[in-house]
């Protein structure tokens, strides 16, 4: 009897000591911005039942520059990879001004990665997994998704990535 208490002792610290979203952006140093408004007669995010549909965001910087350029011409797979983390961050960031509460979070449920890609560039999931990595980051086993990678001839504003989620919320 007594090892059964312990353990669920256990399992309760371990439960009670399991970071939020929000905590592992302080822990990986994110401070969320304002999402950005969009760029045309659309809106950041749509809900239907349980399902968040995000607007495709791009590489935007606080600073409202963005990360431009072709994979594979212009820019690294590390430089692309840390544009789709960049992406990551702004979708983050319009999922905290639509919920409030990060921890509302069920599942990040399919990711849509476009990458600017030169002609013979092959490495739209290695750019693609700066986007990934950084959801498991934050949501962890939640932020676990499909995806799919593709590469194209351009994106709007040259920009690097463009990355659309769809997120499931409790």
């Amino acid at each position: 009897m007594k090892q059964i208490v312990l353990l669920i002792l256990l399992f309760a610290s371990l439960i009670s000591s399991a970071q939020t979203p929000e905590e592992n952006l302080k822990k990986a140093g994110v401070i969320l911005q304002a999402p950005k408004k969009p760029a045309g007669n659309y809106v950041n995010v749509v809900q239907t039942g349980k399902l968040l549909y995000l607007a495709g965001k791009g590489p935007t910087r606080d600073d409202e520059s963005l990360i431009t350029g072709k994979l594979g011409k212009d820019l690294s797979i590390e430089q692309g990879y840390d544009a789709a983390k960049l992406v990551a961050i702004n979708h983050i960031a319009v999922l905290k001004d639509y919920l409030g509460d990060l921890g509302k979070v069920k599942r990040i449920v399919k990711v849509l990665g476009m990458v600017n890609s030169a002609g013979e560039f092959y490495d739209q999931p290695k750019v693609m997994n700066g986007y990934s990595d950084f959801m498991v980051t934050i949501f962890g086993e939640k932020g676990k998704h499909a995806r799919s990678s593709v590469g194209m001839n351009s994106l709007p504003n040259n920009i690097a990535v463009e990355v659309e989620v769809i997120v499931e919320v409790e």
